[in-house]
């Protein structure tokens, strides 16, 4: 079909410093002359309600690593769209990948970057339900190859700023006020907030009445609801989305009072905080 341009018209992306499916060879090879270290989002490819897209955790995740090697030498070099979602299965789009899939993968990556020089590596989990394959990822890299990694919450968390913000008074967590307010920040022409809605929580009765400590951070509760709820229907345990909402929404308020004002301050203080990582790691490994 001839559409009068002479290039393709759903083209719309700009090159970006120091993202490497954007990167020549040479590039590559001058990169390698001043640096050695490399960002790997991990993501998943999961439902995000109505109003976000499937691809959120990806897409947010690889946008934050774009703009930290903006101000820092540092490559982003993600490698895997899907992460570990069973317990989103029951909505349409959602793709789940086993523990050792996504380690498989991530561990050949990582070799291979190695084969080129790279040593430096910092994985970037941007899905919870990854946390404990990126910890073991991180581990199983620096037991068994050549390579230096360090997780990048640990890595962070010395350096964020304090949050004074508001807390929430009720659950906001999977596709809440947070998550959208950092996507109206990192990847606006995506979110759809018109279509957003509330939804009301229908969690097992124990783990209800977990719900106000929870929201107070109260770390026992915190760390027994986590391990219980949002988890495949394989389980049994009667927490896989679907049983707990129905908009796919994991908290009461309404995405809609997300801000992207609440989202920039967010992401530039993660920002922020891993330029003040990288800055000192550089500096405790001068010779």
């Amino acid at each position: 079909m001839h559409t009068g341009s002479s290039i393709n018209p759903l083209w719309n992306e700009k090159k970006v410093k120091n993202y490497l499916p954007h990167m020549t060879v040479p590039e590559v090879d001058a990169f390698l002359s001043k640096s050695d270290m490399v960002i790997i989002p991990i993501g998943a490819l999961e439902q995000h309600s109505s109003h976000l897209p499937i691809g959120t955790d990806f897409i947010n995740g690889v946008e934050q690593c774009k703009l930290i090697a903006q101000e820092r030498d540092i490559l982003v070099a993600p490698v895997l769209m899907a992460g570990q979602s069973p317990y989103h299965m029951a909505f349409s789009g959602s793709i789940t990948l086993s523990a050792d899939t996504i380690i498989q993968v991530h561990m050949e990556t990582v070799q291979s970057l190695i084969k080129h020089g790279f040593k430096r590596f910092v994985f970037m989990n941007s899905h919870g339900g990854n946390r404990a394959i990126t910890t073991f990822l991180v581990d199983q890299i620096n037991q068994k190859t050549k390579g230096i990694a360090v997780d990048f919450g640990e890595a962070i968390r010395p350096y964020l700023k304090p949050d004074h913000s508001p807390k929430p008074k009720v659950l906001d967590r999977h596709a809440g006020t947070g998550e959208t307010s950092d996507s109206l920040y990192l990847m606006p022409d995506l979110v759809q907030l018109d279509k957003a809605t509330a939804t009301k929580l229908t969690l097992p009765k124990h783990l209800e009445n977990m719900v106000s400590e929870v929201v107070n951070e109260e770390p026992t509760a915190k760390l027994l609801f986590l391990s219980e709820a949002l988890k495949g229907e394989e389980t049994g345990k009667k927490t896989a989305t679907i049983d707990m909402t129905k908009t796919g929404v994991w908290g009461e308020l309404n995405p809609k009072e997300a801000t992207v004002e609440r989202g920039a301050a967010n992401i530039n203080n993660v920002v922020q905080a891993m330029v003040g990582f990288i800055d000192k790691w550089n500096e405790l490994i001068k010779i």
